[in-house]
């Protein structure tokens, strides 16, 4: 999608007055407060307002929706998502930008201030006891370098998200929604499906970042199951998780051989796949979600 087309797509209908930051702002807050983007914490801030409008308006989120926003960095995402939602969580790793979160809220939309709770933590380990409330949708930048992580651990440790929209990098963007087959197809693509249904949903221009990043963006969205096909619990995700792990840890390998220390012999492989209709000598890329959970025997 080029980036003509990507300002043609709708953009969120505001409730609140927000002064959405631009790269003049962006890199004003930047210098004043000192911050200096990371490779290590995977920090490219974006500075363009329809881009973020866009993001906003393709997560669907309402005005009941608690949105979870992870990496919120300078605010340019979190104050679109206060002008459409009444309440944002944003985690953020970095002491210096959490603290700062608030303070240009405050500074450029007073009345929206109390819109925003800020949880300074790592999003990779953060706890539900630390998320305050039960947050409804995940919108978020991700750091590229934790993007799948962080993703699978949010939904797998808050079970009232409902639906995620995540701006990450285009080839994770296409490993995520790939399907059953295809080259890319992965442990993020079966693992993301365990929990919803996932697909692509955009393309993001380089340009529309400080610093700009030699990768390309995509936006990826999932959509949790509204009856769970099978038990969420973690017992027995982390079984399928294993499974999954086991399957494609020796890509070019038969299911037979790859899952024979998992089940502890080639043997016990074998006779697990046929009771779970799952023929020997395929490969892992082949198997959607639904065929793990039968091989972990939970469904």
């Amino acid at each position: 999608m080029s980036d003509a087309e990507q300002s043609n797509e709708p953009i969120a209908t505001p409730r609140g007055q927000a002064a959405l930051l631009g790269p003049v702002e962006v890199r004003a807050l930047a210098e004043e407060f000192g911050v200096r983007p990371t490779k290590q914490l995977g920090q490219n801030f974006v500075h363009d307002a329809n881009t973020v409008r866009r993001i906003v308006t393709t997560a669907g989120v309402t005005r009941d929706d608690v949105v979870l926003e992870v990496g919120p960095g300078l605010g340019s995402l979190t104050m679109a998502l206060m002008d459409v939602v009444d309440r944002v969580i944003a985690v953020e790793i970095d002491p210096n930008l959490a603290a700062r979160l608030p303070k240009t809220v405050a500074e450029r939309a007073p009345e929206l201030a109390d819109r925003l709770t800020v949880v300074e933590a790592d999003a990779m380990r953060v706890l539900p006891s630390q998320i305050p409330g039960e947050p409804t949708a995940l919108v978020a930048n991700l750091p590229y370098n934790v993007a799948v992580p962080v993703l699978l651990h949010l939904f797998a440790s808050l079970p009232s998200l409902r639906t995620a929209l995540v701006m990450v990098q285009a080839e994770v963007a296409d490993r995520l929604a790939a399907d059953p087959g295809s080259k890319i197809y992965g442990v993020p693509s079966v693992k993301a499906n365990f929990f919803g249904e996932v697909r692509r949903a955009g393309a993001v221009g380089r340009n529309v970042f400080w610093p700009v990043p030699k990768v390309e963006s995509g936006l990826v969205r999932i959509d949790r199951y509204a009856e769970p096909p099978w038990p969420m619990d973690e017992k027995h995700r982390k079984q399928v998780f294993a499974a999954i792990d086991a399957a494609f840890a020796q890509r070019r390998k038969t299911l037979r051989a790859a899952l024979s220390g998992w089940a502890g012999s080639p043997a016990e492989a074998e006779r697990r796949l046929l009771a779970a209709g799952i023929e020997p000598q395929m490969r892992g890329e082949m198997l959607d979600a639904a065929a793990f959970v039968r091989l972990a025997g939970g469904e």
